[in-house]
């Protein structure tokens, strides 16, 4: 393999993968990637042949020396990679699906990170994530993964918890809080700061400043927000924000502005239009712009998937670790005594100095005081999730729902959670061995 680096992006396949590789072109001389494994399933393969074949276009164009590889062998894929990175979706689009218009029919949020459907995605993905940590350590044992498969915080801890492999987790949330601040004041990202608190999709920002000078307030006086494609454009409630006294992400209108987000769902689902149908449109169009012979640059139409800026937040961050740059980005990782009123390995999104060792957290100035209750309950409903995927115990995942801050029944999620455990029976062996013992 000579002297260059190997990358090896496990759902390759997806939709995103082109603005990885966009990436990695443009900071070649910086990270000179020179091997890039595209895996994938076998239930894949479509996506992955063309995805791959507009990547190798890409890296054509460029003229740069790298090599794009596609393989459905995860093994041969990982074999001497230097960094892993992870974008995948067990059970596809259909079992977001399920994630989120099951828990309507009990009076729930549908989330695909948030709520019961954020813990079905878990319970399915965590068990997959630690058999490629298995496998990394058989085969790139040194290699970094860098995870992005959502939910991240979550799937973050568990490789933390249960596997050996250095590993990061990350999301696009910050870098989209940045570019909405960039074009609010139009300077570049480089000239502002802001200090993240909390957990991934459950974060605040509790110091924004350009040019060293504080604009917190006056963003707050205004009702200041970023928001995203992918969660329903509600508007804040400008008294909460302003006595919060931090600018809270997106995700947490599922939480302050709960009994209106749950109605939005509804009605979507009435309509035929949750996000995974939503998504499965978008993708359906954008597989067949991927598909052109004479395309060979990423798409516009890439950034109204929902995901923008995941996978340059990806390559940010190898890069720093590859450069040892030192410099700060927001990312998830073990606490330690960040948060001091959570444990110490329980994994936070807050900002981090990247170094070749690794993201060490950066002091928090500030956690919102009305803000620790709901970061300690969310935690507590995510460190039991992750067990239930771990051990497969319906004991496990009844309790984290029953802790979880959006569940309002343990009666009702009981028989939404046999429900959900039963349509995802294919996805989760471990909650059925028992039965199938007997």
């Amino acid at each position: 393999m000579g002297t260059g680096l190997k990358v090896a992006v496990i759902g390759g396949g997806s939709s995103y993968t082109p603005e990885l590789i966009e990436g990695f072109i443009r900071h070649y001389a910086s990270f000179p990637v020179t091997d890039i494994v595209l895996v994938d399933i076998p239930e894949g393969r479509r996506k992955l042949e063309i995805v791959g074949g507009l990547a190798q276009r890409m890296i054509e164009r460029s003229g740069l020396p790298i090599r794009i590889t596609l393989t459905l062998d995860r093994k041969e894929g990982l074999k001497n990679a230097h960094y892993v990175s992870t974008q995948m979706r067990v059970g596809l689009l259909e079992a977001r699906g399920w994630d989120e218009t099951i828990p309507l029919k009990y009076g729930m949020l549908g989330q695909e990170t948030t709520g019961a459907g954020g813990m079905m995605k878990a319970l399915r993905t965590i068990p997959v994530l630690l058999d490629i940590c298995k496998d990394m350590e058989a085969l790139c044992p040194d290699a970094w993964l860098l995870n992005f498969t959502n939910p991240a915080g979550m799937v973050t801890e568990a490789i933390m918890k249960h596997s050996g492999i250095r590993s990061i987790g990350l999301c696009n949330s910050p870098i989209a809080a940045y570019k909405w601040l960039s074009g609010l004041y139009e300077v570049p990202a480089q000239r502002i700061y802001c200090e993240f608190a909390g957990l991934n999709h459950l974060h605040w920002i509790s110091r924004i400043e350009v040019d060293g000078k504080s604009k917190l307030e006056e963003l707050l006086a205004a009702g200041g927000s970023y928001s995203a494609g992918n969660v329903p454009q509600l508007a804040w409630n400008d008294t909460l924000i302003r006595a919060i006294g931090a600018i809270p992400s997106y995700y947490l209108k599922y939480y302050y502005l709960h009994r209106e987000m749950l109605e939005e769902q509804q009605a979507a689902a009435v309509r035929g239009e949750t996000r995974a149908e939503t998504v499965q449109r978008l993708e359906e169009e954008l597989f067949e712009i991927y598909e052109q012979p004479g395309l060979a640059e990423k798409p516009k139409q890439l950034e109204q998937r929902g995901g923008a800026y995941y996978s340059e937040a990806a390559v940010n961050l190898m890069k720093a670790i590859h450069t040892d740059s030192g410099e700060i980005q927001t990312l998830n990782v073990m606490n330690g005594e960040t948060l001091d009123f959570l444990p110490a390995d329980a994994s936070i999104e807050v900002n981090c100095v990247v170094t070749k060792n690794g993201a060490v957290p950066v002091p928090v100035e500030r956690v919102p005081a009305a803000a620790v209750g709901l970061i300690q309950a969310v935690k507590t409903y995510e460190s039991l999730a992750i067990e239930a995927a771990v051990t497969g115990s319906r004991e496990k995942a009844l309790l984290a729902l029953s802790v979880h801050p959006l569940i309002d029944s343990v009666v009702a999620a009981e028989a939404m959670l046999d429900e959900m455990l039963e349509r995802n029976r294919s996805y989760l062996p471990r909650f059925f061995q028992e039965q199938e013992v007997r």
